[in-house]
């Protein structure tokens, strides 16, 4: 995974670079979302893998696959990656990019996982402390754990937050171990 992302680092900085300079991030979202659903799936993996095909061919097959989707630059994007073998790399490239996006907006996906459905006005006050804590905007997504007792947990990017009934019920017992 390390490997991956250190591959797939510099072309989505440049993508990002570009998107930004051009003042179209949320297209080049949205396309780089297209095409990574595209990279995907099975039957252009086997395309891509062909030794038969030149890497100019796999650069228009999964262009021609994306149809009128692709703007003129990120279908050259494509033919780049496609010529440097890494179109493989295209959900790494997209997580990047959103990462790099989010930070330029200093917004943030956080996933909040409880035993019980959160209720819509719970869902905003929570937001909104979220929000106040990283110093960001804050979208939340909202599911439900049955596996949870009670409390809940909370991802913020790379930041876990335990706030369970079996998380503080761990460390009460480590702490009582000590």
């Amino acid at each position: 995974m390390a490997e991956l992302t250190t591959l797939a680092r510099p072309y989505a900085k440049a993508a990002f670079e570009h998107a930004l300079a051009g003042g179209k991030l949320q297209a080049w979202s949205d396309m780089l979302g297209l095409a990574a659903a595209v990279a995907q799936q099975d039957g252009i993996g086997r395309v891509l893998a062909s030794p038969a095909l030149t890497t100019q061919h796999k650069g228009d097959a999964f262009a021609d696959v994306c149809g009128d989707q692709l703007d003129e630059s990120l279908r050259n994007f494509v033919h780049v990656l496609a010529d440097n073998q890494r179109l493989s790399l295209l959900p790494e490239i997209r997580q990047l990019f959103e990462l790099m996006k989010a930070n330029q907006e200093k917004s943030i996906d956080v996933e909040v996982a409880t035993a019980f459905p959160l209720s819509g006005e719970l869902e905003n006050k929570l937001a909104e402390a979220l929000s106040a804590k990283l110093d960001r905007s804050v979208k939340v997504q909202s599911s439900v754990d049955e596996t949870l007792l009670g409390g809940a947990l909370i991802r913020a990017g790379d930041t876990l937050i335990d706030g369970s009934v079996r998380g503080r019920l761990a460390k009460l017992a480590e702490a009582m171990n000590s």
